[in-house]
């Protein structure tokens, strides 16, 4: 049995729906788009399959999920945000705009799941991004910004190019350093993407 707050409130009422650990990471997976059970657990490293299926569960009976089969030739059975569930976008947009002002450069330790970079440039740099063309190239992963708008992997005339390693493109976006990847384009125009990133915050040193 799911413990709730009992409170006549819509904070208390909202953690009710999407408090419970993880229901917010398969929100934020489904925000780019319908995905199979099995994507979803592989997008999420760590979730138990009985967790999956109770968090997919609650976020169906909460109206924010919902399965649906896809026409042939897939007929696959997928899950998808509801109209209820797209309106929680902005709220983790702010959330991770929030957290990624104390996140900290990515260590060797930190597993970088696949399609993790589109993921960043969608849900931190997307509602901030003046108008260009920008793509990103950290190994493997490849994300594309067009006037405002995510996309995973490249794109056509890209006015800069932006490419490094995980810490480099962190410091780039937190400390404002270019000396850390290599810039192809319209460095003018990064800059202005970079003016408008996340500011880090000071966190206090452990007692």
């Amino acid at each position: 049995m799911r413990k709730r707050y009992e409170q006549y409130c819509p904070v208390a009422h909202a953690l009710d729906l999407v408090g419970e650990r993880w229901a917010l990471l398969v929100v934020r997976e489904l925000m780019h788009g319908p995905k199979r059970y099995t994507d979803l657990a592989e997008h999420l490293p760590g979730i138990g399959t009985n967790i999956l299926a109770s968090r997919l569960r609650d976020l169906e009976t909460g109206g924010i999920v919902r399965k649906r089969t896809l026409p042939p030739p897939a007929a696959s059975r997928v899950y998808e945000l509801t109209e209820y569930g797209q309106g929680l976008r902005p709220a983790i947009r702010e959330l991770a705009l929030w957290g990624a002002r104390s996140l900290g450069p990515p260590t060797a330790e930190d597993e970088l799941f696949v399609g993790w970079l589109a993921n960043a440039v969608d849900t931190v740099l997307a509602p901030l991004a003046p108008p260009g063309r920008f793509e990103f190239r950290v190994g493997d992963e490849v994300a594309s910004l067009v006037d405002g708008e995510a996309r995973a992997g490249s794109v056509d005339d890209p006015d800069v190019v932006v490419e490094g390693d995980p810490e480099g493109v962190y410091h780039m976006f937190v400390d404002r350093r270019l000396d850390c990847v290599v810039v192809e384009g319209d460095r003018p125009l990064l800059e202005r993407l970079l003016e408008v990133s996340p500011v880090p915050v000071e966190l206090p040193a452990p007692a």
